[in-house]
This record gives C-alpha cells, sequence and structure tokens, in this order.
C-alpha cells in the first residue's frame, strides 16, 4: 500500500511521453487538415511550391479559399531531406564505428575518458555553430579543393559527381555537416556497448588465438550489433530533422531536383523555417498549413523509422541469442 503513490507517479510520468506524442499528431492533423483536403495526393508527388498573388483576391478551390496560383508539392524536399541524411550517414557510419572502436580497445585508461569526455561534447555543440563553420570554412573547401578533386577522380566514372560545382552551398555540404553532427551520437553509444561486453568474451577468442582485430570483428561486434543499428537509427533521427545547420549551408533551392551532389537542396525541417515568414502573409492562411502539412509527414517518417530501429534491434537480438 504504501508503494501505490509512487506507482501512480511512475505511472504518469511514463504516460507523459506517449501523450505528448498523440497531443502533437492530433494538434498537426487537425491544424493542416483543410490543407490536406485541399493537396491531396499531389501534395508528396508535386515539386513546384508557390505561394500564388498574396495580393489579389484569393479564389476558391477545391472548397478552400487560396491565393491565385498558388500550388504546393513537397517532392523535391522530399529527396532532398532522404539524399542529405542518406549520404551523412554513409559518410557517418565507417567513421563512427572506427572511433568507438578506438576509444573502447585502442586507448589506455587514461586517455580513454578524456577523449571519451570530447567525442560527447561534440554531440552537445549547438547546431547553429555546426552551421556557421560550414558556412564560414566547409563551403568554401567545396567549391575550390573538395569539389574539383571529387570531380576530376570520381567524376569521369560516376555522372553524380561531375558536372558544376557552384559556390558550394549544397547537397555535398549539407551532408558533411550533417555527418560531422551524427558522429558523436553514433561513437558514444556504440562504445558504451563495446564497454559493457564481457572480459570472458573477449579472453576466450584470445585464448582460441584470435588477434585483437579477430576479436573486435567476431566477438565483440556481433554481440553489439543491436546497439550498432540503434545507433544509427538515432543518427538518422538527428539528421532527418536537423533545420539550422542545413539551412545554413543547403543552398536554400527551390522547386529544383539535385543535378549532382553539389546541387542547391532543401529538406522538408529547413524549408519549413525559412518559409514561415512568407507563408503568414497569406491572408487565406493555406500556406501555413501546407508548411504544417510537411510537419506532419516529417512527424510520420521519424515514428516509422523508430518503428522500424525497434524491429531491428528485435531481429538482431534474436539472431544473437540463437
Amino acid at each position: 500500500m504504501r508503494l501505490r503513490p509512487f506507482r501512480m507517479v511512475l505511472l504518469l510520468a511514463t504516460s507523459l511521453i506517449p501523450l505528448a506524442l498523440a497531443a502533437i499528431f492530433v494538434f498537426l492533423v487537425r491544424y493542416s487538415w483543410p490543407a490536406i483536403h485541399f493537396n491531396g495526393v499531389d501534395f508528396l508527388g508535386g515539386h513546384t511550391w508557390s505561394l500564388g498573388n498574396l495580393y489579389a483576391n484569393p479564389v476558391e478551390r477545391h472548397g478552400q479559399q487560396v491565393p491565385i496560383g498558388a500550388d504546393y508539392g513537397i517532392l523535391v524536399f522530399i529527396v532532398g531531406t532522404l539524399s542529405t541524411s542518406a549520404i551523412a550517414l554513409a559518410l557517418a557510419i565507417p567513421v563512427s564505428l572506427g572511433v568507438a572502436i578506438f576509444l573502447a580497445e585502442g586507448l589506455n585508461a587514461r586517455l580513454r575518458p578524456v577523449l571519451s569526455f570530447i567525442v560527447e561534447l561534440l554531440a552537445a555543440v549547438p547546431s547553429v555553430v555546426y552551421g556557421l563553420w560550414g558556412y564560414s570554412v566547409l563551403t568554401p573547401l567545396i567549391a575550390h579543393d573538395i569539389g574539383p578533386a571529387l570531380r576530376d577522380s570520381l567524376g569521369r566514372f560516376i555522372p553524380f559527381f561531375g558536372g558544376p560545382i557552384g559556390s558550394g552551398y549544397g547537397l555535398l555540404a549539407a551532408s558533411l555537416v550533417l555527418a560531422l553532427m551524427v558522429v558523436p551520437i553514433i561513437a558514444a553509444t556504440v562504445r558504451d556497448g563495446l564497454a559493457r561486453v564481457p572480459a570472458e568474451t573477449k579472453e576466450a577468442a584470445y585464448a582460441l588465438g584470435a588477434t585483437h582485430f579477430e576479436v573486435v570483428r567476431r566477438a565483440m561486434l556481433p554481440m553489439v550489433r543491436s546497439n550498432i543499428i540503434g545507433a544509427c537509427i538515432l543518427g538518422l533521427g538527428r539528421a532527418l530533422g536537423e533545420t539550422m545547420a542545413v539551412l545554413m549551408v543547403s543552398g536554400g533551392a527551390l522547386n529544383y531536383f539535385p543535378d549532382n551532389v553539389y546541387s542547391p537542396v532543401t529538406t522538408m525541417a529547413s524549408f519549413i523555417v525559412s518559409q514561415l515568414d512568407s507563408a503568414l502573409q497569406d491572408p487565406t492562411g493555406m500556406a501555413v498549413r501546407s508548411l504544417a502539412e510537411i510537419a506532419l509527414i516529417l512527424f510520420i517518417i521519424a515514428v516509422i523509422t523508430n518503428m522500424l530501429a525497434r524491429f531491428l534491434t528485435g531481429s538482431s537480438r534474436n539472431v544473437s541469442s540463437v
């Protein structure tokens, strides 16, 4: 009986997160419902975003008052979001695994806490700082050094690395900044998993004649497979939802699909921020509600990503137990 109030408090605290998620979902659906009804499925497949004539009298289309010439399509932003996140993960995962293995197995006990703290500190740096670094340092490097080197070496065989480089703002810059932001998250999570591998497992591998590299690859990494998958999905969630850093280096392309890795792009999260001020000028409010529909789609993508992570980590644990 004494524990009953404590259990009630725990139940209430545990219920706050799903209730908050449900409240956000309900709000987004209700607020964006006029835009959902107006845009239909063309919202996902259209590649033109136009606020229309905000100074003329609105017209009625599909039962909704909208500005003349208004058109809302977000396929370009979906492509920008998925492409930047995919390239960022492709760059970040190998580096993160190397950093995690080095921190867990390649350092002595004195240096390990210091360098681990530095890696974790990188995850706490505000995104606008990464964006400012990308704006002032990375984009000039891409325009004058990295871009020409990639074009000369890979552009001859892979067309996506060829073509004009531009000013350095674009898909490559956004992906590199996202990769830098994702590396400490994945590395710290995998390092914690490696640190919890029982010493008996490593000693048994050494006893069988395995080298240090073989112990890590064959004994330790399979035991933390679920940690690796969860860390990668966590990094993917960070990349999908990142706003300010991407906005500062992506180039802000509108109604434009990337032709190569140097092309300007726009992600869904950064587009919401960049267009909110202009959308508020729409007297019908349809532009703001369409931005809310983008937020709803991004929210659904994030939920699906986390559900996939739960499924993959569960399957990984079952395979490991077998």
